[in-house]
Formats: C-alpha cells, structure tokens, sequence
C-alpha cells in the first residue's frame, strides 16, 4: 500500500471502529440491567425452582448465546441485545471482573437450597451488578 494513503486508511478504520465500541458497551448496559432485574425477580421469587430459573437468566444476560454456560432450557431473556455482557465489554476493565464476579456469585446460587439461601445470593448479585465500586 502507498505510505502516503496508509495514515488515512488507518485513520479511516478508526473512525468506523468507534461507533461500534460505543455499541458494545451500549449492548452490555441493556444486558446487565436485565441480568440486573432477573438478580432481583430471584430475590422476591416465592420458591426456589423460580429464584433459580431467574439466576439462569442472569447467567444467560452475562455469557451470551455461544458460552458452555448458556443454558437454552430456561430461556434467554437478552435475546437481541448483544453477545454476552462478558463479550461486550474489554475483557480487561474494571466492569469486566465486576461482571466475572457477579456470573460466579449466579452459578453458586444455582445449588442454594433454601429461600433465604437465593435471597442472600441474590441481593449479592444485585450489589455486584449495580456497584460502582472497581474493587467489587
């Protein structure tokens, strides 16, 4: 390729790369508010098959259709949103490990066996999704 057209081919694929950066995280938002509000349909779910079935569907929100950890069975309430929220941000940011944290706190409340058990896991998971904290 010419170097005189190499600085603007870069600067041009930069420019179209931006938008779609924008749209992952735009993608991830939608995915953690919903795994946000399955988080907290666990917590007031009168049973414990139900609480499990929302912590499948937060789960589901944060890996994304092409995950091992995907469960097709239960349903996937961010159909259309994006790839996981775990695949839609940089796999290097603090909201990344905020996410990896939360999915962790999700698969362990899948054996809670009594309904306080799920509330407390899923009051966890809520704070893990909602903080602001980079530490979480």
């Amino acid at each position: 390729m010419n170097k005189r057209i190499l600085p603007f081919a870069l600067a041009a694929l930069m420019l179209l790369a931006t938008p779609l950066i924008g749209f992952a995280a735009g993608k991830a938002s939608q995915e953690i508010a919903t795994a946000t509000t399955h988080a907290q349909m666990a917590a007031a779910a009168a049973d414990t098959a139900t609480a499990v079935m929302h912590f499948h569907h937060v789960i589901n929100c944060l890996v994304g259709v092409k995950s091992k950890h995907f469960d097709a069975n239960v349903g996937n309430p961010c159909k259309d949103m994006g790839n996981g929220a775990l695949n839609d941000v940089k796999k290097t940011s603090p909201e990344h490990a905020k996410l990896m944290h939360a999915l962790v706190l999700a698969e362990q409340a899948l054996h809670a066996d009594t309904l306080k058990a799920t509330r407390q896991y899923a009051a966890r998971i809520t704070k893990a999704l909602t903080s602001t904290d980079p530490d979480m």
